[in-house]
């Protein structure tokens, strides 16, 4: 991505194509389908997608996976000056782990009306109570990233799960 010549929304827009490659790369293994590429200037330093189901793991979503792989390549865990770019708005735990990593700005696509911790359920993001605040930008191709998910769950209402899909409705 060059940088110096694009604006922000276009950078916005570039990255977000990235999280929502790796968003698909979770569906299609039966994976709620959420991406996340937490970038630096223009390096991606860590990327992840959901994969608690077939990893076992209830905290393996797509941004802590992220986290994880950038704190290893830059060898600390606090990415200041970072950018995460998420296919929905990150849950409590992830917006925890974003605020501890020091994570500069948060942008995402679809709000998750449920869980939804950077303003839309929860404000853990943008709260005084914590020591760092993120800059929070949302609904970055919204409509993309709320469309991946509604037919990812429309097709698993329609046909008997199986792989990690089947995992996750036994568990």
């Amino acid at each position: 991505m060059a940088g110096a010549e694009a604006s922000v929304e276009d950078r916005d827009r570039y990255w977000m194509g990235r999280a929502l490659e790796l968003a698909r790369r979770a569906a299609d293994a039966g994976e709620v389908p959420v991406g996340a590429v937490l970038v630096r200037g223009d390096a991606v330093i860590g990327e992840g997608w959901n994969q608690p189901v077939g990893a076992r793991d209830p905290t393996a979503h797509a941004e802590v996976l992220a986290l994880r792989t950038a704190a290893a390549r830059v060898g600390n865990y606090r990415l200041v000056d970072s950018t995460l770019y998420a296919t929905l708005e990150p849950c409590p735990m992830c917006a925890g782990a974003l605020v501890h990593a020091r994570v500069a700005r948060v942008v995402f696509g679809a709000v998750d009306p449920r869980a939804g911790a950077a303003g839309t359920v929860f404000d853990l993001l943008r709260s005084a109570a914590l020591n760092h605040r993120a800059e929070v930008v949302g609904g970055v191709a919204a409509e993309e990233c709320a469309a991946l998910l509604r037919d990812f769950f429309r097709a698993r209402r329609r046909k008997p799960a199986t792989g990690a899909a089947a995992a996750l409705n036994a568990g």
